[in-house]
């Protein structure tokens, strides 16, 4: 597997992202593939755990909104980069990137870091695979924090949809910190020129290419017999709080999508809407910590 790895240079000086970075590079049939993680807070081994899983086509950098306020409340923070995303290793080949690749990566970081009592934090990608851990291993999930995403099981995903992934096969070098500055246009420009870090040319964009094709829009695909058993233990056998948090102005994983996953998730509260939010939630992430933790200490 040829790999690209991003020279450490391009995450000097991080607006508002102070946090060493951690990686691991000898997971269980990913042996030499580093990956980076945030990790800070750990106190001891009864504190919760905010497992902060990011999607396309962003990086941990997406939660330095929402980390301090975790911290805050005395908790953990473990916050991933995907592989092909943020300071993680970018394999080369679009063929490499697949839903169980990602997914069971994930489930052996958990294991290595033998995190428990972990609140789930999830949005876009950070959803389709990571809602699909609690059932492999329910007794490590107390709680969850779920933000414009959805369990894919196969169906049509709708005209936004088809119209984002036709737009990135379009543009192999997507021009993401523009793409992420006109979903969020109060960003700084160090703060756009972060989410360009992770890509120095075309050549690292293999995962930002590929997450749109791999989305579960036909009942054929890799990842939907795992994501219907989700959504069956999301219905029936979950028993932890739940927050959900809503930016309005998401044209394909927006109000309508995210009502759907509160029906389906048991115990799952009347949403926080937030009607000038569009897809990229976490950029709001203070005011949604803040108001998942109100919640949960309720």
């Amino acid at each position: 597997m040829k790999i690209l790895r991003t020279d450490e240079s391009r995450f000097a000086d991080l607006p508002d992202f102070p946090w060493l970075p951690n990686y691991v590079e000898d997971l269980p049939g990913y042996d030499k593939l580093r990956i980076h993680y945030v990790d800070e807070g750990a106190g001891n081994p009864d504190q919760p755990v905010f497992l902060c899983l990011h999607g396309e086509p962003t990086w941990s950098y997406l939660f330095r909104r929402m980390i301090p306020e975790f911290l805050k409340a005395g908790g953990r923070v473990i916050a991933p980069d995907l592989p092909g995303f943020g300071r993680s290793d970018k394999p080369v080949d679009d063929a490499i990137y697949g839903f169980h690749f990602h997914r069971n990566l994930l489930v052996e970081l958990i294991r290595r870091l033998d995190l428990e009592n972990i609140t789930l934090v999830v949005q876009d990608w950070g959803g389709l695979l990571g809602l699909t851990l609690p059932p492999d291993m329910p007794e490590r999930f107390d709680r969850l924090i779920i933000m414009n995403t959805v369990l894919a099981t196969g169906q049509p995903a709708g005209q936004g949809f088809a119209q984002w992934r036709d737009y990135v096969a379009a543009n192999p070098d997507l021009a993401v910190g523009k793409l992420m500055h006109r979903s969020c246009p109060h960003l700084r420009p160090a703060e756009v020129a972060a989410y360009d870090a992770p890509f120095p040319d075309r050549d690292y964009k293999a995962g930002v290419r590929r997450f749109p094709a791999m989305v579960m829009t036909d009942p054929a695909m890799e990842g939907v017999k795992t994501s219907k058993r989700a959504l069956e233990f999301w219905r029936n056998d979950w028993h932890g709080k739940t927050f959900m948090a809503v930016g309005a102005l998401d044209p394909v994983l927006g109000e309508g999508i995210m009502r759907y996953m509160q029906k389906n998730i048991k115990g799952c509260p009347e949403p926080l809407i937030l009607p000038h939010v569009g897809h990229f939630v976490q950029e709001w992430g203070d005011t949604v910590a803040k108001a998942a933790l109100t919640h949960f200490d309720d």
